[in-house]
Formats: C-alpha cells, sequence, structure tokens
C-alpha cells in the first residue's frame, strides 16, 4: 500500500482557491502572473552580544525550535571599527531559510498561532513591502513561538521574518499575504 504525500494546508489552500480567486481579483491574464511565496528567512543578528556563547546558543536554540531545521553562522560583510567588527567574522548573525513544507507550515503557525499571542497586537504593518513585493515582518521577542518553554524565553531577543515572493507588485504580494490570513494595520497606510 503506498503511502500518501502530506501537504500542508496553506499550500493546499493555495493551489486549490487563492491562485483562481487572485486570478480574478487582481485582473491578471495569465494564472502563472498570480503571486507565489517562494521561501522565507528568518534571521537574528547578535549585536552586541556577538561574544557572548551563551546568547549565542539561546538564538541558536529558538531559531532550531521554531523552524524545524539548524541555523548558519552569518559573516560580517564589512568591517566596521566602531562595532569592533572585522570583515569575514563569524557569528554577526544567525538565520534559516525555510522552502517548500517547512515554509508553508511556519507560516500557518505564525498567523495562527504565534501572531495572536502579541500583546497589543493592531495588525502587522503595511509599510513594511520593499520595492520587489517582499514583506519584512520585524518580531519583538521570541516568547510569542508555543514550541519554547518558560525557561528558552529567559534571554529576550527579537528576529525578522522575511517573505520572499516570486511577483511584479507588492499590491499583489500584499493580496497573497491576506488570503493566507495576514491580519494587517491598515490605518498606518497603503503598501
Amino acid at each position: 500500500m503506498k503511502k500518501e504525500a502530506y501537504t500542508p494546508r496553506l499550500k493546499d489552500l493555495y493551489n486549490n482557491s487563492i491562485k483562481k480567486e487572485l486570478v480574478k481579483e487582481l485582473g491578471l491574464k495569465n494564472i502563472n502572473q498570480v503571486p507565489k511565496l517562494e521561501k522565507i528567512t528568518i534571521s537574528v543578528g547578535t549585536g552586541k552580544n556577538k561574544d557572548d556563547k551563551h546568547y549565542y546558543e539561546v538564538v541558536k536554540n529558538t531559531l532550531t525550535k521554531i523552524s524545524g531545521q539548524a541555523p548558519i553562522d552569518r559573516m560580517a560583510k564589512k568591517s566596521i571599527a566602531t562595532f569592533k567588527i572585522r570583515a569575514g567574522m563569524n557569528r554577526v548573525g544567525v538565520s534559516v531559510t525555510l522552502r517548500g513544507a517547512k515554509m508553508y507550515e511556519f507560516l500557518d503557525r505564525l498567523i495562527s498561532v504565534a501572531l495572536p499571542r502579541v500583546r497589543d497586537f493592531h495588525g502587522a504593518p503595511v509599510k513594511s513591502f520593499d520595492k520587489t513585493g517582499n514583506y519584512n515582518l520585524g518580531i519583538e521577542e521570541q516568547s510569542i513561538f508555543p514550541e519554547l518553554s518558560f525557561e528558552e524565553t529567559q534571554t529576550l531577543h527579537g528576529l525578522l521574518v522575511t517573505f520572499t515572493f516570486k511577483t511584479e507588485d507588492k499590491l499583489h504580494s500584499k493580496a497573497l499575504l491576506e488570503k493566507f490570513g495576514m491580519p494587517f494595520d491598515d490605518k498606518k497606510g497603503d503598501a
């Protein structure tokens, strides 16, 4: 008996209904013009704690638990004397890139579970789209993720979640995220 392949809920929703809805709503001529989520990158900069091994281990553990895969160290691209950083210096940040099923699973958990746990949350900022249509969401503390225990959230740090889209317009990216269920704060301005 053949084992069925698992498809994440949001990927299934995207393929079966969101694509068709976006073609009509955005007035696209071809289904291949529909915006597509390519990858999600979660990153944490170590900043002034770059030499603190405990802080580095906490950051690495956080990214491993919330993403389900091992993070990689980011190296400094330029030397900056003020911050005591040399080009090629290791551990100035840690990041994880999610694609495929893990990407859709993380997005589902972020929208359904983590964001509702943010204190005084009024929606994600609309002005965080760049010119190419990618979206950056800054999270102030990692304690909103239920995968982490109380002890693992004692050393607080923020993280940046970057959604990379294959699209021609940032309004198309916003429409796709809204279809996935991302709550936007429309009072703060348009994309």
